[in-house]
């Protein structure tokens, strides 16, 4: 056996990266991917998140019934329209850092590298 094996892999426990795992397939949608980056900053309806993903709203809303159950996103109810949020900034991280990645796989101009608020 390579006295690599297992090498970083002993200090996660197995269901945090079956879980991981998940996030990652739940990130795999385009639509949901434009949804975290919409709500990075401010809360919003429904509405208005579909108008921002350019997504009918009850496209919208089953891609955010999802990041709901799995935790991403979070809501708020204000008289009868309700404003969805990031849970935390986790998924907000992630994104970016698969954005980040695909600069590099496409061989864009690598602008976060030039970005000092994110190195910050």
């Amino acid at each position: 056996m390579s006295e690599y094996s297992n090498v970083g892999l002993t200090e996660f426990d197995d269901a945090h990266v079956e879980l991981a795992a998940e996030i990652f397939a739940m990130l795999a949608d385009p639509t949901r991917i434009r949804l975290v980056l919409a709500l990075r900053e401010e809360e919003m309806p429904v509405g208005h998140l579909a108008a921002v993903v350019d997504r009918s709203q009850t496209a919208v809303s089953q891609h955010l019934a999802k990041l709901r159950m799995a935790r991403m996103v979070t809501t708020r109810q204000e008289g009868n329209r309700v404003y969805y949020r990031l849970a935390n900034d986790h998924a907000n991280k992630l994104v970016h850092d698969a954005i980040f990645q695909a600069e590099h796989t496409v061989g864009d101009v690598v602008r976060h590298h030039h970005n000092t608020e994110h190195d910050a």
